[in-house]
């Protein structure tokens, strides 16, 4: 599947990484955009709508963390996927840039073809879902939204609806980390409390119908799906 010309956003201050990150894409064919501050990040997102926002955290005014929570609470931006390429390589900078729906962390110093790789593999996941929104395929689950079908390893099986619901969020973006605050707000809805021990009980269930090795834990922030 042709990625190659997908739109990508790179926002750092520093120049230098900017001028090589965008040799680089370029020359896979990326088209590149780039902003040196958050505030100019935020408006030339929303003028050219990127495809992959690739953003540093450390950054003069608005930082990444607070310019990724910005674009987020956009409904344009809310499947757009936002990656931090940063220097912090902190558990708490981890978390909190998970917190606030970044879709992968890669911490500098990293080498291009790497960087790259990454990239790709996360435009073509997205770009996967795309072509067929009704049915995921991934990691020998095949989920069929319409029929409300999962089969497992070519096993159909019921699965309730909060833990279907649940699974096609998080099998809807693979190697994302979900908050658990996003979880609730799209499985059960602002109206419904849903206390911790809930949605836990829950991740138990389906990881017992499915397999454990799908649903990983990323303790003090939420829960992802492994590819």
């Amino acid at each position: 599947m042709d990625i190659s010309n997908s739109k990508i956003l790179i926002v750092d201050d520093e120049k230098d990484i900017i001028e090589f990150l965008q040799y680089n894409f370029e020359k896979e064919g990326f088209q590149v955009y780039s902003a040196q501050n958050g505030a100019e990040g935020k408006k030339i997102a929303q003028k050219e709508k990127p495809d992959l926002i690739l953003l540093d955290i450390m950054m003069p005014g608005m930082d990444g963390v607070e310019l990724c929570q910005d674009l987020r609470d956009m409904p344009e931006f809310e499947d757009t996927l936002i990656v931090f390429l940063t220097a912090r390589g902190e558990d708490y900078s981890q978390i909190a840039g998970f917190e606030v729906g970044a879709d992968d962390y890669i911490t500098k110093p990293v080498r291009p073809r790497v960087l790259i790789a990454r990239i790709k593999a996360l435009l073509k996941r997205k770009s996967k879902l795309r072509t067929d929104e009704n049915k995921i395929d991934v990691s020998s689950i095949v989920i069929d939204r319409d029929k409300r079908e999962v089969i497992v390893e070519g096993t159909s099986m019921h699965i309730p609806k909060i833990e279907f619901d649940l699974l096609v969020l998080l099998a809807s973006s693979p190697g994302k980390i979900f908050a658990r605050e996003e979880i609730y707000s799209k499985v059960w809805g602002n109206d419904v409390f849903v206390s911790d021990r809930t949605l836990d009980v829950h991740i138990r269930k389906l990881r017992e119908k499915i397999g454990k090795q799908h649903i990983k834990t990323i303790k003090g922030v939420g829960y992802g799906f492994n590819e």
